[in-house]
């Protein structure tokens, strides 16, 4: 029965992967470079449009990063309407929000200003737009988004989403506090900025785990069986930048060069996750996320060692191209003692950087809840190096607890 199981999956995968040659995964037109987000507003003008909604969080509002491109807008004839209710994890009642800003002032297009909840939410508020007769939970899923959203302009404030390149809006739903995420290539950004002194004031720890979250997109896309050339490579680019440069844009958070390194690398994993996928540590880190309001970077950096340990001698070759790239160092030169260094490098950013290996907030009597969510994500989707079952999915879950 498990054998059935589990070739009906891979079948499954088999097809996602074929129908990935036919989709458009188109990446976005950058804008890059410090001080670009300054020449943002002109070129939205240049694209014709006179009026958007803006979307981003209380947070970015009170350290005043958006005042320049206010002014800008305002310089350049394009008249905003601002939504600044975005919460750490999008809700539903969110998204509904900034939809009836966005009709109300008939805006023509959306600029997402922030961390992966702004992205997120711009994109799902987008695809109501263009689908007003579909619900959110009507769009969950593969492939829901039937008209393409009007034009978003995305501008991320910390490097680690990679949501200004994927196809992926993550929405929680606070009735059942469940998490989960749209999937569509329409929700692609055609536009993004890459502005590496808006994310100069980052803290210590957003740093890191939004950095972490970059390195676990790369990293579960590359051990994946769903790659492209293309995949491969800006897998391989974003976990060398990642080993590079966390750890100083975490020390020394001014570092104009590893900040932007930082940026590309959360830009290139992006794309690698928008086509290859994520695996396991994803489908758990959600519904911690859903459950207990767990920031997503912090449960992708805490969750992707056990997940990877699990994986096995089939995780063995890809995380020992990983080790060289990264210029982690082994004791011997098996592709397993490789693996093995390699997710003891990762567990050493993260002791490194402050980050917690286990989780206070995981009750017993939630983790069967926690397994059937998870395993609901990951099964049949990910095309992961070898799939987990509830008994797997609880034993991973039982680790993570303090």
């Amino acid at each position: 029965m498990k054998r059935l199981r589990n070739f009906g999956y891979r079948t499954y995968q088999a097809i996602m992967r074929m129908a990935g040659y036919i989709l458009d995964f188109s990446s976005p037109e950058l804008i890059e470079g410090p001080g670009s987000v300054k020449r943002l507003p002109a070129f939205i003008n240049s694209k014709g449009i006179d009026n958007v909604l803006v979307i981003t969080d209380k947070g970015l509002m009170g350290l005043h990063l958006l005042d320049g491109m206010f002014a800008g807008l305002d310089a350049a004839g394009v008249k905003y309407t601002l939504f600044d209710g975005v919460q750490a994890n999008p809700t539903i009642p969110n998204i509904e929000e900034a939809l009836g800003l966005y009709r109300r002032d008939g805006c023509k297009a959306i600029v997402a200003f922030g961390g992966g909840s702004s992205m997120d939410c711009a994109k799902a508020t987008g695809a109501r737009a263009s689908n007003p007769r579909k619900s959110i939970t009507r769009m969950r899923g593969l492939l829901k988004v039937w008209r393409r959203p009007p034009l978003l302009f995305a501008v991320p404030t910390t490097a680690g989403t990679g949501s200004e390149t994927t196809v992926a809006a993550v929405i929680t739903d606070p009735s059942t506090h469940e998490k989960y995420a749209i999937n569509d290539p329409k929700l692609i950004p055609p536009y993004a900025v890459l502005d590496p002194e808006l994310t100069l004031g980052l803290p210590p720890h957003i740093t890191s785990t939004t950095g972490m979250d970059a390195l676990t997109h790369a990293v579960e896309a590359y051990i994946g069986r769903c790659n492209t050339k293309k995949t491969i490579e800006m897998a391989e680019k974003a976990v060398k930048l990642v080993f590079d440069n966390i750890e100083t844009a975490y020390s020394n958070g001014k570092d104009m060069e590893a900040r932007g390194n930082m940026l590309i690398a959360s830009y290139c994993a992006g794309i690698a996750f928008t086509r290859a996928y994520v695996g396991y540590v994803h489908a758990i880190a959600h519904n911690l996320g859903g459950l207990y309001g767990i920031p997503h970077g912090l449960a992708n950096a805490v969750i992707l060692p056990y997940v990877l340990e699990f994986f096995g001698e089939d995780g063995w070759a890809p995380l020992a191209r990983l080790a060289d790239i990264a210029g982690v160092k082994a004791s011997g030169g098996t592709d397993a003692a490789k693996a093995a260094a390699f997710i003891a490098a990762i567990r050493g950013l993260n002791s490194r950087m402050g980050i917690q290996d286990k989780f206070t907030q995981i009750r017993e009597e939630d983790i069967p809840l926690l397994v059937t969510r998870a395993l609901k994500e990951g099964n049949p989707l990910y095309p992961v190096p070898r799939i987990m079952d509830a008994k797997d999915c609880e034993a991973i879950i039982r680790r993570l607890v303090a």
